[in-house]
This record gives C-alpha cells, structure tokens and sequence, in this order.
C-alpha cells in the first residue's frame, strides 16, 4: 500500500518497516521509525485550569515588526463560539469581533460565560491576527488550556480513544479532533513534547472540536498505553502494510485507535504496545491517503463494531 507524507510534519527521510513486520508501502500510518524518548506538547479541556506561563499580552495589534503568537489565539465562528460556551472559559480571554459579530452575539446569547465583546473593523481585526488567519470576523486571545488526566479519559472503559504519535501538522490534528467527536470518541492522547497547541489554525481546522472533546497530553505514551491496558483497553494500531484489515482488528472491546504521522507512522516502541496493527484495504488502486482521511474511516469502523 503506499506511504502517506505529512507534508508539514516531520521532515523526510523513508524509514524501513520494524523487523518481524512485514514491509512495503502502506495505506495509513505504518509502524516504525525511530524508538525515541517519546516527550511531547498541548491540550485543553473543558474543565481544566490555565496554563500560567502562556497568558496573553496586552494590547491591541502587536507593535511594529512583531508577529502574533497564534498558540494564543483561537479565531473563525465555530472556534470561537465554542471557546466562548465552554465554561473552562469563563473569567478570561479578549474577544475581538466586527460589529456584525457583536451583533449576532448579543442577539442569540452566544457569550454565555459574560465575556465582552471588543468591536474592530474587518482589517484591524486581520491585522491582529496571524497571517492568512481566516477570522470569520471573529477572535479571541485566550490562555491555554491544560488538559486531563488519562485516567479521566479511560477510567469507564467502553467506546473508542484516539492516541497520536508524533502528528504535528495542525490541519491534520484539527481535523482528527473534529472527526473524533463526531464519531463519539471518549477522547484524544497526545505526548506532551511532540504536539501542536490547541489553538490557531487547528482550533479552525477542528470547527470547534478542540473546546468539546477531553485531551490527554503524557510523556511516554508506550507507558500510557500499559497503563490503558490495564484499565481494559485494547490498541489497534494503524499499518498499511499490516496482515490484518481494520474490519478484522476491531472488535466490541474498548479499543484505542493509534494513529502515527504520515512521514514516520507508528513508532517501532508505540507499536510494540498494541495488541494489532491493522491496514485500511484500498482496492480502488490509488494507493494514498492523508492521516485525517485514515484516522476518519478508523474512527467510523470502530464506531460500527462497539455498535455491534
């Protein structure tokens, strides 16, 4: 099957399949790489506390010659509305809108944790924003939220997880979120050190997902995946050069579906933890897929069999 490149996240070089494995070019994420230490970066939730070292600055526009940290804004309607109704939220954070915006705000109710709106025109608002920042006429500058625990996250074992190894391009993790809320997944696990921030363009990418669905952010996620099998979860890795199909991998058990970063896959370690490694059959003979098209077809199979 063939090999999937994440463009924006990690830098090239092929990698061989683990031995033992069997090799080839694959149809998601494959099992390999280099076994590292495995420390990573982010993750808000509703419920969770403030990151202390991360609050936004004050001010308007940033002065002359500097560049927005986008880790510190959210921006587009569906992102910000649900920043703004969940009540991790309340109390902090700068909303910025047009006067449309404040408008349809204020008429449907839409800040219901009290925050103010700052009213700006269109321009001033993109010049507040990163670069190519599709803002919807809407932003807020918040703090980072941190996530939870992993035991919040598994501690009732049913349904699915979705664990990430290493994905860092913000598009691609945005739009997993998105669609691992709409399929009902219990939550994502990130690591701690390789992992973009909760914010920006993913935040967009995730139409709101990333303020709804609980985030666990560990340091060695081969260790949470011990810890997750002891609390009666079962990892199904994805491997497009994998003997078994997803169809055959997955059953009614809690299951977490890991997924890796196109370039690398699943690391050899990551691997090792899961109980299967499972390919998506692709007979159509276009032998690619990106990681949040996979990561979206895992989700739906998984979602049908804990349906039974």
């Amino acid at each position: 099957m063939s090999r999937i490149s994440e463009r924006n996240d990690r830098k090239s070089g092929k990698k061989t399949a683990p031995s033992g494995r069997p090799g080839g070019r694959f149809d998601g994420p494959k099992a390999g790489g280099k076994p590292s230490g495995e420390r990573g970066g982010w993750s808000p939730e509703r419920g969770s506390a403030p990151r202390s070292d991360s609050a936004p600055q004050s001010g308007g526009r940033p002065g002359r010659g500097a560049k927005p940290d986008a880790d510190n804004w959210l921006w587009g309607r569906h992102p910000v509305l649900a920043a703004l109704a969940n009540p991790a939220r309340k109390g902090m954070g700068r909303l910025i809108v047009t006067a449309d915006r404040a408008e349809e705000i204020e008429r449907d109710r839409l800040a219901p944790n009290g925050h103010r709106a700052e009213v700006v025109d269109g321009p001033t608002l993109t010049r507040m924003l990163p670069a190519g920042a599709v803002h919807q006429g809407m932003a807020f500058k918040v703090v980072p939220l941190e996530g939870v625990a992993l035991e919040d996250i598994a501690e009732d074992a049913s349904g699915v997880i979705v664990m990430l190894d290493q994905l860092t391009d913000p598009q691609n993790v945005g739009a997993i979120f998105r669609s691992a809320l709409a399929f009902g997944a219990r939550g994502i696990v990130v690591q701690d050190r390789h992992s973009p921030a909760l914010a920006g363009a993913l935040a967009k990418a995730s139409a709101g997902a990333t303020e709804r669905l609980p985030c666990a952010r560990v340091t060695n996620l081969s260790r949470a995946l011990e810890k997750l099998s002891d609390m009666g979860w079962r990892a199904v890795g994805l491997d497009g050069s994998a003997d078994l199909t997803l169809e055959q991998a997955l059953d009614a058990q809690p299951t977490v579906l890991v997924m890796g970063s196109e370039g690398d896959g699943v690391r050899r370690l990551v691997a090792e933890h899961c109980e299967a490694m499972a390919r998506i059959p692709m007979p159509g003979g276009f032998e690619s897929l990106n990681v949040s098209n996979a990561a979206a077809i895992a989700l739906y199979e998984a979602a049908r069999k804990q349906a039974g």
